[in-house]
């Protein structure tokens, strides 16, 4: 059973877990876009194939908030705020080497595909096939090494957080790609927060959800305080 946390008749807003897939490929796991097809089908007895729209994604070992359309109004609406910022999606991340990390700051960096590997790197400015990168951060706390950070994205890349984060000099806490992974325990990365506009009723809606993991277990008191400023979380 998906777990729901907002649900009529043009949204949907799921939590999908660590390492689930988004959207299918070619591994033939089960992915949270199937998966909520397959509640909407059984829940309302719709014959034939189910229409939801996926707006944007998570990477597989990231859990969080994630939007989906159940109708293809909302689905072009939903895309145009991913499209024009007007859609907001932030994320609580614990960084390697937190006492050195600044209180807060602005990331940029231009970021190229290894199309063989699937691997993204930053690189100098101009690089042929290169995106520009940007993103800002706070660090809400600091313990043993590591901060708790609260990050904001002003474009939205393959990768993006993870790399420019290791860039910098604080890769994430458990990222097996890019930094120093441990098997058994998930990226310290999460997607906390999501405001958008509703495609139908126009009205703001924030939804919250409070990261899992054991690296964001030391935070968890920072973690509440942050969230409830932000409205209920889910």
């Amino acid at each position: 059973m998906p777990e729901i946390i907002y649900e009529d008749n043009h949204l949907i807003i799921a939590v999908k877990p660590p390492n689930q897939l988004t959207q299918g490929d070619e591994t033939g796991d089960l992915a949270l876009l199937d998966e909520l097809k397959g509640y909407i089908k059984e829940k309302y007895n719709k014959p034939g194939e189910v229409f939801l729209g996926l707006v944007h994604r998570l990477d597989r070992p990231v859990g969080g908030l994630v939007a989906f359309a159940r109708t293809s109004k909302a689905a072009s609406r939903l895309s145009e705020q991913l499209r024009s910022h007007a859609m907001h999606r932030d994320y609580l991340a614990v960084c390697e080497n937190g006492d050195s990390m600044p209180d807060s700051g602005t990331l940029h960096h231009w970021l190229l595909k290894d199309e063989a590997s699937g691997n993204v790197r930053a690189v100098k400015a101009g690089t042929s096939g290169a995106q520009e990168a940007k993103l800002h951060f706070t660090v809400l706390a600091r313990k043993s090494g590591t901060a708790l950070v609260h990050v904001v994205l002003e474009t939205g890349r393959k990768h993006q957080i993870r790399v420019q984060m290791l860039a910098s000099g604080h890769p994430l806490v458990y990222d097996m790609r890019y930094g120093h992974g441990e098997p058994g325990k998930n990226i310290a990365l999460w997607g906390a927060m999501l405001t958008l506009s509703h495609p139908t009723q126009k009205q703001p809606m924030t939804f919250l959800s409070s990261p899992r993991g054991d690296a964001f277990a030391p935070y968890a008191d920072t973690i509440d305080r942050f969230l409830s400023g932000k409205g209920d979380t889910h």
